[in-house]
C-alpha cells in the first residue's frame, strides 16, 4: 500500500456538501490550491477535469534476452500505464479489460440514479490506480435517536487489479466522519463486474439490486433505532470486550497492546461525544468499534485517512460492522 501523503490527498479528494458535514478531517488549509472542498455538490466537470482528465493505456511489457541483450516482448502480458506520468498501476494478462473512470464512475452512475442525487466525494489512491466516486442526497437524516447520517452511493475500480467495478451502498455517521455498512447485520447490498473482455454493467439488474440511495435511510434508520433499544449493561460491556480483544495470560507486547485497546474502547464508550451518548445500547457498541478503528487503531504503512478511504472503497466497513454486532449477539439474551 502506498504511502499516500496529506498533499496527495488534499490535491485528489474532493469532498462535497461541506455546509452539511464539515470538512473532512484529513483537510489542511496550507495545502490547498484550488480547492478541495465544495460547500453544496461536487460539479462533474470539475471530477472529470481534476481527478479523471488522463487516460489508462495498454502498453506491452518487454524483458531483456540474456542471449542478444536486446528487449523481447513478453506474449500474453499488459502494463497499464497513466497517459500524463507514465506510471504503471498494474501488469496484467491480455484478458484483463481496463474500465475508464470517465465511463464506469461517473456516465453509468448518472445512468443508475434520480435527478435529485449529486456527487459528494471522489478520489484517487495509489498513484490513481484506485478512484471513487460517491453519490448522496443534498440533505443529512438525523432519527429520533441522535444519529445524524447521509446515504451513499459508492462507485469504485481500480487499475492495478486490487478491485472489481463496485456499486454499493454504504453510510457515513456524520457526527464522526466514518463509512458504515447500510446493512449492519449483513453486507451491505452491491453488485460487481469483473475487468473481462466480456465484462458489461447490466444496468438495470444493478438499479434493482442496489434498491438505489432513497431506500437506505428508512433501512439504517431502522436498523439504528432497534440497536438503540438493545439494552447492554456494564456486565455485559466488559464480556465484549473479553470476547473482541481476548487479554494474553502473559506479559509482554501482545498483552500490553490489548489493555492500551481495551482502555481506548472504554473511554470512548464512557467519555467521547461520538459515542457516549450511546452508551448501553448495541448502538453504542457499534459505533465505539467503529470511531476506535477509524481514528484510533495504529495505521501502518498508509496515512489514517488513504486507510479508511481504502477500507470503504474495499468492503472493511461491512466487515466491521458485522462481526461487531455478531460477537455482541453471543452475549445478549436469546
Amino acid at each position: 500500500m502506498s504511502k499516500e501523503t496529506l498533499a496527495w490527498l488534499n490535491g485528489n479528494t474532493l469532498i462535497g456538501f461541506t455546509d452539511k458535514r464539515g470538512y473532512a478531517w484529513h483537510y489542511r488549509a496550507d495545502q490547498q490550491g484550488e480547492t478541495s472542498h465544495y460547500p453544496g455538490p461536487i460539479p462533474v466537470e470539475d471530477v472529470e477535469r481534476r481527478l479523471f482528465g488522463w487516460q489508462a493505456l495498454e502498453r506491452p511489457i518487454y524483458v531483456e534476452s540474456p542471449v542478444t541483450g536486446g528487449l523481447d516482448v513478453v506474449p500474453d502480458r499488459k502494463a497499464i500505464v497513466r497517459s500524463d506520468t507514465g506510471t504503471v498501476m498494474g501488469l496484467f494478462s491480455d484478458g484483463y479489460l481496463p474500465h475508464p473512470y470517465q465511463e464506469w464512475l461517473v456516465d453509468n452512475v448518472g445512468q443508475l440514479l434520480d435527478d435529485d442525487l449529486a456527487i459528494g466525494s471522489a478520489g484517487l489512491l495509489r498513484g490513481g490506480a484506485v478512484a471513487w466516486v460517491s453519490v448522496e442526497v443534498p440533505d443529512t437524516i438525523t432519527t429520533p435517536e441522535g444519529v445524524a447520517f447521509r446515504p451513499n452511493l459508492l462507485a469504485t475500480t481500480s487499475f492495478d487489479g486490487s478491485l472489481s467495478t463496485t456499486y454499493k451502498r454504504i453510510v457515513t455517521n456524520v457526527v464522526c466522519d466514518n463509512t458504515m455498512a447500510a446493512g449492519l447485520r449483513e453486507r451491505g447490498q452491491q453488485t460487481k463486474v469483473k475487468h473481462s473482455a466480456k465484462s458489461h454493467l447490466r444496468l438495470a439488474k444493478a438499479r434493482e439490486a442496489l434498491v438505489i440511495v432513497h431506500t437506505i435511510a428508512d433501512d439504517f434508520a431502522a436498523e439504528v433505532a432497534e440497536l438503540c433499544r438493545v439494552e447492554v449493561t456494564d456486565r455485559q460491556w466488559a464480556a465484549f470486550l473479553d470476547a473482541h480483544i481476548p487479554m494474553p495470560d502473559e506479559k509482554g507486547r501482545a498483552r500490553t497492546s490489548a489493555e492500551k485497546h481495551r482502555d481506548t474502547l472504554s473511554r470512548l464508550w464512557n467519555h467521547d461525544e461520538r459515542v457516549s451518548p450511546w452508551r448501553n445500547t448495541g448502538w453504542g457498541v457499534v459505533q465505539a468499534v467503529n470511531t476506535y478503528t477509524h481514528h484510533e487503531q495504529t495505521v501502518r504503512g498508509a496515512t489514517r485517512a488513504e486507510r479508511n478511504m481504502l477500507r470503504a472503497v474495499t468492503g472493511g466497513a461491512d466487515s466491521l460492522d458485522g462481526s461487531t454486532l455478531a460477537t455482541l449477539r453471543t452475549l445478549l439474551p436469546a
